[in-house]
């Protein structure tokens, strides 16, 4: 019998992220950011946040070889995983196995997507926010229509700009009770769009920089070498599900599954006082490294960092 657990995980982004979609493309930018079909919103996706998560888990327990795709090469003397059932790293991520296949791992990532967005106005900065992104993370919300919706903090506006759109004000809004882990400061500047608006919003305040390649020679900018590539923000505010999905546990007898364990393979205690007490906590253990490694490309010009904010945190 299956045993699963699903958790909600709140992150904010400290520096702008890129997760571009590959190459240069013809549009306002050259290096775009990934987007889901249909509303065009910029997402990180699960992939992404899978790949360095698991990284930053080799990390956290001291088993590198089990990050990455876990290939063996003798050639270049590189070791594939472990696959030790007492891993923390191959149990919740899975392995390969060569030719003999592999394990499916014990959790499911789901895609980072935008729950507030910051934007710039004539009050300052505030965070854009629509009923359906409300709904899809578990809230309710009216649709303000044309309008847009202000917290009781923002004060008494007839109009409020975001970015180049003005909108008319419209009844106050109060940032739902059961969304207490986004900071004070953001929830009392959260304002509320329609869901057509919103994705315009969001395409048109995406920060966007441009880079050149510096000639060695010279020590000036290299003709033809300019690009410009586009980031979610700092200080975007996103949710992701993770789904632990325990197949190799029976809650009838939950002595068979390797943890809680508290050292690693090799008879040592885990770094920094780290355990192993459910795949759950294997992916809040790389989570939390990525606020300082980060997640994404541009990660050498400032690019990536993202904090995942707990209830702890907002305290």
């Amino acid at each position: 019998m299956s045993f699963y657990q699903q958790e909600t995980f709140v992150l904010m982004t400290l520096d702008p992220v890129h997760i571009g979609t590959g190459g240069m493309r013809l549009g306002r930018v050259d290096n775009s950011i990934v987007r889901e079909p249909g509303v065009r919103l910029p997402k990180i996706p699960g992939t992404s946040l899978s790949g360095a998560i698991r990284q930053y888990a080799a990390y956290r327990y001291e088993s590198l070889r089990c990050a990455g795709a876990g290939q063996e090469n003798k050639e270049k003397k590189q070791e594939g995983h472990c696959r030790d059932a007492k891993c923390p790293v191959c149990y919740t991520f899975g392995y390969l196995k060569g030719q003999e296949g592999g394990q499916s791992g014990t959790v499911n990532i789901g895609d980072a997507r935008i729950l507030l967005f910051p934007v710039h106005s004539l009050t300052g900065p505030v965070w854009v926010t629509s009923p359906g992104i409300l709904r899809e993370f578990g809230v309710t919300g009216d649709d303000p229509g044309e309008q847009v919706r202000l917290p009781q903090s923002l004060g008494r506006h007839s109009h409020l700009n975001l970015g180049w759109l003005m909108l008319e004000a419209g009844q106050a809004f109060d940032w739902p009770d059961a969304i207490q882990v986004a900071p004070a400061e953001i929830r009392e500047r959260a304002v509320l769009i329609s869901d057509k608006l919103f994705s315009q919003v969001v395409n048109s305040n995406l920060e966007v920089r441009t880079s050149v390649s510096i000639d060695p020679d010279t020590g000036a900018a290299s003709e033809g070498k300019l690009f410009t590539y586009e980031a979610i923000p700092r200080a975007t505010l996103l949710w992701m599900d993770v789904v632990e999905d325990e197949f190799r546990r029976d809650p009838q007898n939950p002595g068979n599954s390797p943890w809680p364990v508290s050292q690693a393979k090799s008879g040592k205690p885990f770094p920094n006082g780290e355990t192993w007490t459910s795949p759950l906590s294997v992916i809040k253990a790389g989570l939390g490294l990525a606020e300082y490694l980060g997640i994404g490309g541009m990660g050498t010009r400032g690019f990536g960092r993202v904090r995942w904010l707990s209830e702890e945190a907002s305290q």
